[in-house]
């Protein structure tokens, strides 16, 4: 026999345990392909199910504007060179019905066609009553018309910009007009090219806590729902008694979450899709902040219980995160990172110093990532976006998708297991450039800075990217990758055993999502940690161990 044939069977152990996996995970997409998408949870965890099989959305949200016709054609090839698998785009309210009762899906028609085309999936986000708490993509009947649709009063009683939750017309017009743009995708979209809705965007007003007409003032000074009350551990009493200084926060809150969740619930009896709500954040995840100074009534990091007792058919709510600060990114993620909530992050900045965080969130589970503004059309600079966004400022990020652009199903289907870590680089030198992941029977020590060779202080890269994702592909057995990071294996408890790397495989999957050898990594390429640079690298690590005596 060959060397090729020796190189077979020695390879055939650490591929078997691979398909092994694979098979225990996915079940039978091709059976279930045409079944709707939707959220599954077990143990806390969560997968977004589409095809009947976990599916990871490698997302891009493109710019506000950018969702018509003679846009599209700068839309996708910044698709191309980031490779997505999924667009997050937006369906404005006055686009689907500029005269009242009259509505015209054609904009829809055109993303499924152009979406098809480009093998990409898409996340339409439903623009009405709130966008980024404005009523701007709302059509100028309704925008214009004050009497039939109220905006929120300040309590001097002058009229604010935003729209009123308390507004019965305009919840009416809102679910009606969106459960018309789902029954059109239940129609025309039966391969579900669309796999999940955003309902509104970034809701909530800013500069004004709640609504001070009358019929709020009213409600204000009566009790708080049962629902909430049960949620937050309350007894019976008014918002101000049982809520204090957050009194008026959880009263917006509640009123604008049940107007979403009305609306949700309209477009579910169509076609129910996953939807979720999306927020802007507060300025940090660990400090108390005036709720007139962010969007008070979205589902901000706040008031996450808020929503959940308010909105159930919403099936989660996702912080839209622009910070590059490691501990209050972090803090967020770890805000809605939760049981009760999938996690997923959909909208994020795409300045270079956000790309690093794509590898926190893939060990976490997150069911998807999206940095925001990708597309060819860049008009103005503005914060916190760059103002020359070109393929190499979509570097960082298209390297971090390339390297999980065939492995994204296999990587849902583990991170759905709980079988994944991840770590993101410290900007700050006070936190060191060092963390430890704890695998179980291993641990991980990820460093940054170090170089190619020798055992150097970790000082850091010369800008915070460095990003490693691991994941537990059978026992004793890692899929470990990432960028800008050196990773040491180790045994988590040392004087249990001495740790050996058995086997270190680099490769990549093709199409069909199966491993590619491409050869053993040894020598140099391991004396000194698992080094990786900018290249694009995928690594089997298979791990054993010795008796000490």
């Amino acid at each position: 026999m060959g060397e090729t044939g020796h190189m077979t069977r020695r390879l055939r152990p650490m591929l078997a345990s691979v398909a092994a996996v694979t098979s225990l995970l996915a079940g039978s997409p091709a059976a279930l392909a045409g079944e709707i998408p939707h959220i599954a949870e077990k143990d806390g965890r969560h997968a977004l199910m589409v095809d009947g099989a976990p599916f990871l959305m490698l997302g891009a949200q493109a710019n506000n504007s950018s969702s018509w016709p003679a846009a599209l054609p700068e839309v996708w090839p910044a698709m191309k060179a980031m490779h997505v698998n999924m667009l997050e785009i937006p369906v404005g309210w006055e686009q689907v019905e500029p005269v009242e009762g009259q509505f015209d899906f054609a904009i829809v028609d055109t993303l499924l066609e152009q979406a098809r085309a480009h093998d990409v999936r898409l996340v339409l986000l439903w623009f009405a009553t709130w966008k980024n708490t404005n009523p701007q993509y709302t059509p100028r009947w309704v925008k214009l018309d004050n009497d039939r649709f109220p905006r929120m009063r300040k309590p001097d009683g002058t009229l604010h910009y935003a729209l009123s939750p308390h507004g019965e017309e305009t919840l009416k017009a809102d679910a009606r007009a969106f459960s018309r743009l789902m029954r059109h995708l239940a129609e025309v979209d039966p391969e579900n090219t669309v796999i999940m809705v955003q309902v509104e965007n970034e809701p909530g007003s800013y500069g004004l806590a709640r609504d001070h007409s009358r019929e709020a003032d009213a409600l204000f000074a009566g009790q708080v729902p049962a629902a909430l009350r049960k949620r937050t551990g309350k007894g019976a009493g008014t918002w101000r008694d049982l809520y204090g200084r957050d009194a008026e926060l959880y009263f917006q809150t509640w009123h604008l979450a049940r107007y979403i969740d009305t609306v949700a619930a309209a477009g579910k009896a169509e076609k129910a899709l996953p939807m979720y709500a999306n927020a802007a954040l507060t300025g940090s995840p660990f400090e108390w902040q005036d709720p007139n100074t962010y969007a008070s009534g979205g589902p901000a990091n706040t008031v996450v219980d808020v929503y959940k007792a308010a909105a159930p058919n919403l099936d989660l709510v996702a912080p839209d995160i622009y910070t590059t600060e490691h501990a209050r990114y972090l803090g967020f993620l770890d805000k809605y990172d939760r049981k009760d909530n999938a996690l997923f992050v959909p909208e994020t900045g795409h300045a270079r110093d956000y790309a690093r965080f794509f590898f926190e969130a893939m060990g976490r589970g997150a069911i998807g990532w999206s940095p925001f503004g990708i597309d060819r059309l860049r008009y103005l600079p503005s914060y916190p976006v760059t103002s020359k966004l070109n393929d190499e400022a979509l570097v960082p990020f298209s390297a971090n998708y390339a390297l999980f652009e065939n492995m994204d199903r296999l990587w849902a289907r583990l991170a759905f297991a709980g079988k994944t870590w991840g770590a993101a680089e410290p900007e700050d030198p006070e936190q060191g450039h060092e963390q430890v992941l704890a695998l179980g029977k291993y641990a991980a020590k990820i460093s940054y800075g170090r170089g190619d060779w020798g055992m150097s202080e970790a000082k850091g890269n010369d800008w915070p990217k460095g990003g490693v994702a691991i994941a537990e592909i059978a026992p004793d057995e890692y899929l470990v990758t990432g960028h800008f990071a050196r990773v040491d294996f180790a045994m988590a408890y040392p004087k249990s055993a001495n740790l050996i790397l058995d086997r270190v495989e680099q490769g990549h999957y093709d199409e069909k999502g199966q491993w590619i050898f491409e050869r053993v990594w040894n020598g140099d390429q391991v004396d000194w940690g698992l080094n990786f640079t900018a290249a694009n690298q995928v690594l089997h690590v298979r791990l054993s161990s010795y008796p000490i005596r």
